[in-house]
């Protein structure tokens, strides 16, 4: 069964079991009003009747004061102790047979509806002191068929009001059923076009109402975002892996075939070649190492914001730069200031921007870290041979190189600037080059100060 046919039948049965509830503690919470309404004013009655009869006995015919309190719908007996029949009589012809019915004596006060001949009827028997002294009760009988009546109406009024109301409530399950499965249908949908065509495909939320479908609706375009982001990257990785490992590949495989032929007899071509293949390995293993990071998501770096001294991270960085490299790095650090950021990755970053400045130029590097306002600011300054305004726009592209001063002779992938375009993202910095060429390169990297 579908999930819209499930909700469809489920609400109108739930409500179908509702309402008859609801009904039918109506009807008889209005019965039981009703019955006891009619036992109190026919105990009054009876009460009436029999201080009536207490204080005019001794003046008026017993049988005539009896049928002066008798209801016109009903019956009064008076019952001795020994349940013989004292008087009887009724409120009309039609009352006449309540007289044959057996009715005991009752020594106390008894209030309670009886049914007779399939009616129901008030009964109510009091204890009264009869002629010369002797105790009796007086049984007041009363015919409740009109409010039997009016009950049966009730019933059938809500019966019908029932049958009325199942109707909307199918209506109304069936509308709900469509608002609840609708976007479920339409992702369904947008499912099997995505399987079928093979492109990612988004579904527009109906409305802003904030509620579990519209949730529903935003994360399953976030997750096809996300889907179709990491196919790019991937379809990405695979071109430019095919395109970049082209040349070593072949660097290595011919060199390998030179060995093979002349390898053993030329000591000079076996260093050479061993040597070409060495550094052609070790530079397809830094491109992979590269062309992985850029192929993972934020969400899949483990970033760990914490908050860390900034001017601890540089010294450090810089410290590791210089004995690594053996070159001349000038710190200067205006403030200490704290920031909210991933230590590993912004120590990434650094490296990035300093192997650029090392790669590019001969002279020393300079390292400045500044308080400007609601941020902290790295700037990292070479004097080399600087980049062409026509080219710095587009070194933050991958595989880019500026002509003769990003050359494979000097070690670059045309990958560094991109992974530093992605860092920066992920750690929420902002960064920036300005260059002239001939003159120099001036990195910055802007940090969110911890308030």
């Amino acid at each position: 069964m579908k999930l819209s046919n499930k909700i469809h039948v489920y609400t109108t049965v739930v409500f179908v079991i509702l309402l008859v509830l609801v009904v039918t503690a109506i009807y008889f919470s209005f019965s039981r009003l009703m019955y006891s309404s009619e036992l109190d004013q026919a105990q009054d009655q009876a009460a009436f009747a029999v201080s009536g009869i207490s204080s005019n006995q001794s003046d008026v015919p017993r049988l005539e004061l009896v049928r002066a309190y008798v209801p016109a719908n009903g019956m009064i007996k008076i019952v001795d102790e020994n349940g013989q029949v004292l008087t009887a009589v009724t409120g009309g012809s039609s009352q006449q047979e309540l007289i044959e019915i057996n009715t005991d004596y009752q020594p106390e006060e008894v209030t309670e509806i009886r049914d007779y001949f399939g009616t129901p009827h008030a009964f109510v028997s009091i204890p009264v002191i009869w002629e010369n002294g002797q105790i009796a009760a007086l049984q007041w009988t009363e015919d409740l068929s009109i409010t039997a009546t009016n009950l049966r109406i009730l019933l059938v009024v809500l019966l019908v009001v029932t049958i009325v109301a199942i109707i909307p409530s199918i209506i109304s399950a069936r509308l709900l059923s469509n608002v609840i499965t609708n976007p479920i249908t339409s992702l369904i949908s947008t499912m099997k076009q995505i399987r079928g065509s093979g492109q990612f495909q988004q579904i527009d939320p109906p409305q802003k109402s904030k509620d579990e479908l519209y949730e529903m609706t935003k994360t399953f375009n976030e997750m096809i975002e996300q889907l179709q982001n990491n196919y790019e990257k991937q379809e990405q990785f695979v071109s430019n892996a095919s395109h970049e490992l082209k040349t070593p590949l072949t660097v290595i495989e011919s060199y390998a075939s030179l060995l093979r032929r002349r390898g053993k007899q030329e000591e000079e071509l076996f260093k050479e070649s061993v040597e070409a293949i060495e550094s052609e390995a070790e530079r397809m293993r830094e491109l992979t190492q590269q062309l992985l990071l850029l192929a993972k998501n934020e969400e899949q770096w483990s970033i760990k914001i914490t908050s860390h001294s900034l001017t601890s991270i540089v010294q450090s960085t810089v410290r590791s730069f210089v004995k690594a490299y053996q070159r001349e790095v000038h710190l200067e650090i205006e403030a200490d200031v704290f920031v909210e950021t991933d230590e590993n990755k912004l120590k990434q970053l650094l490296y990035i921007f300093m192997d650029n400045a090392r790669k590019y130029s001969e002279d020393s590097i300079s390292v400045e870290v500044k308080h400007e306002g609601d941020f902290a600011t790295i700037r990292i300054e070479d004097r080399g041979i600087g980049i062409s305004s026509e080219d710095l726009p587009k070194v933050f592209d991958r595989f880019y190189r500026v002509d003769k001063a990003r050359s494979r002779k000097a070690g670059g992938y045309g990958l560094g600037l991109s992974l530093a375009k992605e860092l920066s993202r992920a750690l929420g910095a902002e960064i920036d080059l300005e260059s002239e060429l001939g003159t120099g390169t001036k990195a910055r990297i802007r940090l969110p100060i911890k308030n």
